[in-house]
């Protein structure tokens, strides 16, 4: 597959060129909100908290942000929180150009910009599989990777001209202008957005499926102790990056978006060579070589005192930094069916932003007590440490999972007036198994309960008749009907291998037996009239 396929697109081509204009423009308030605070401000600490109150939002809001991503129009979406970003921006921008602009009052701006990226991203990210086929999905993250790095590249050292010929309000002023493009973009998109028949998750069960599906889908898990263990160590550099310009190699805003330029290419070369790197070695290898790559840059970065070495070394961390990510996101992308992805992406950056936000606080208070270069040696370190985790917790490969629905359910007639809320409801399923099949009916058993209960049941256990052995019993809860309704519909053709299986394995003369039922609490005669309407929750 060529790596510029999904261009072939012309949703993804037009909104991927919309957002290097972004992207540029939020590079350059970057810029400008680093330097300005290492000028109104003495502390170490505070100018790591730049970095830290933009990353800390996606850590605390991204799973709110993922659960709307997969009930609402991420279009919307996506158009509201932009415009809640050029709001703030035009804000900081007068509030820097006439010097009203504190330390904390600083540190509110960016917070509140982090708020608008933490609701973005998870729509954005999302709805790439919504802009192309799922072939060209790997081929799409990795350009997106390339699009932001692109403006990193060029887009920090301009921003350093900028601060130091204009002022960082002139940045900020960049920055805001820069929203308009990938506005206009997303007004040009007509997204057609599927029906469904049942009625919208509410925000707390929706939040509770995403955290049940990646709690029972360990693959991704794997891919979410990676990423924060990645981000805890990797945010060293960038977040002390203006005090290595300032301190190490003695320059000034236009060195520190040099050095920000030369990160940002390294990142280009490793998304253009990461899709070769797949081809000839594992996921798991490409991963601990970005983690040993990144050390090495942080040590360089530590004892350089020179702006084209400390710069050399920022390319290798850029490009380690790219292979990483773009592993991680892809890897959760193919490993989720739609109808939770963007509750997937929204975890994986709570946890890889929490990393990246702990960590720059973290390499914060160590650069005030021991120095700069000795918090990145630190966190060279810890780099090196975190390569070890894959040992124990080694990154899967890419699967051709289908995870398509499997659209075999059907509502069955029922004798009671259900309403949608109408529960708790128990389902039993009785199988009839011969003594030799057991130990493999077991083994595809233990594999339907995680099915289950990662799309929504609860309560699940397999029974064994005593009077007669050969029957067993499936059994589990959901809440209401239309729950378990959604239960059946989030099922994958890649599920479908399991629910065969135990077919198979059934050697009853008629399929297995399904028993729906309405759990009721037992309630004396007198009362009975009282409980013949129609069955509701109560």
């Amino acid at each position: 597959m060529s790596p510029l396929a999904p261009f072939k697109h012309d949703t993804f081509r037009i909104i991927w060129i919309a957002s290097l204009a972004s992207n540029f423009g939020g590079l350059i308030q970057a810029v400008g909100a680093a330097w300005l605070m290492t000028s109104i401000s003495q502390s170490v600490n505070m100018v790591a908290l730049v970095q830290a109150s933009t990353a800390l939002p996606i850590m605390l809001f991204s799973l709110v942000s993922g659960a709307l991503a997969d009930n609402f129009d991420r279009r919307r979406i996506m158009l509201v929180a932009q415009g809640f970003m050029l709001s703030v921006s035009a804000i900081l921008t007068a509030c820097a150009y006439f010097g009203l602009v504190t330390p904390w009052l600083l540190l509110l701006f960016t917070f509140l910009i982090g708020c608008g990226t933490a609701l973005n991203n998870p729509s954005w990210q999302a709805s790439v599989g919504d802009m192309v086929p799922r072939d060209d999905l790997p081929a799409a993250v990795a350009l997106n990777s390339v699009g932001f790095n692109i403006t990193r590249s060029v887009g920090p050292a301009i921003g350093g001209a900028i601060v130091a010929a204009a002022g960082a309000a002139a940045a900020f002023a960049a920055n805001t202008l820069s929203y308009f493009a990938i506005l206009f973009a997303l007004f040009r998109w007509n997204r057609e957005v599927p029906e469904s028949p049942l009625p919208r998750e509410t925000l707390g069960r929706a939040v509770s499926a995403g955290l049940r599906y990646v709690a029972m889908s360990p693959n991704i898990g794997k891919v979410l102790l990676r990423g924060f263990v990645f981000g805890l160590s990797a945010s060293a550099i960038l977040a002390l990056l203006p005090l290595v310009a300032r301190d190490l190699v003695r320059g000034g805003p236009l060195t520190y978006g040099i050095m920000l330029g030369a990160f940002g290419l390294g990142a280009i070369g490793g998304a253009l060579l990461s899709a070769r790197l797949r081809e000839r070695l594992s996921s798991e290898a490409v991963v601990r070589c970005a983690f040993a790559g990144f050390a090495a840059s942080a040590a360089v970065t530590a004892i350089s005192t020179e702006a084209w070495l400390t710069s050399l070394a920022l390319t290798v961390s850029g490009a380690c930094w790219v292979l990483a990510l773009a592993l991680f996101n892809t890897t959760v992308q193919l490993s989720t069916p739609r109808w939770v992805v963007g509750r997937a992406l929204s975890l994986y950056q709570t946890m890889t932003f929490g990393g990246i936000a702990g960590g720059s606080w973290l390499w914060g208070v160590a650069a005030e007590q021991y120095g700069a270069a000795n918090a990145l040696i630190g966190s060279c370190l810890l780099m090196l440490a975190g390569a070890t985790v894959g040992l124990r917790f080694a990154l899967p490969e890419f699967k051709s999972l289908n995870l398509d629905p499997l659209n075999r359910f059907a509502e069955p007639p029922l004798e009671l007036d259900l309403k949608p809320r109408s529960g708790p409801i128990v389902i039993m399923i009785d199988y009839e198994i011969h003594e030799p099949d057991i130990p493999e009916f077991l083994r595809t058993m233990a594999e339907r309960r995680r099915i289950r209960i990662r799309d929504g049941a609860g309560h699940w256990a397999l029974m064994r008749d005593l009077e007669n052995p050969t029957t067993w019993t499936e059994t589990y809860h959901v809440p209401t009907w239309v729950e378990y309704v959604r239960h059946n519909q989030r099922r994958t053709q890649a599920d479908a291998a399991v629910g065969d299986k135990l077919t198979a394995l059934h050697r009853g003369t008629t399929p297995p037996r399904v028993h729906r039922m309405i759990e009721r609490q037992t309630i004396v005669p007198e009362h009975y009239e009282r409980y013949k309407q129609p069955a509701e929750m109560h």
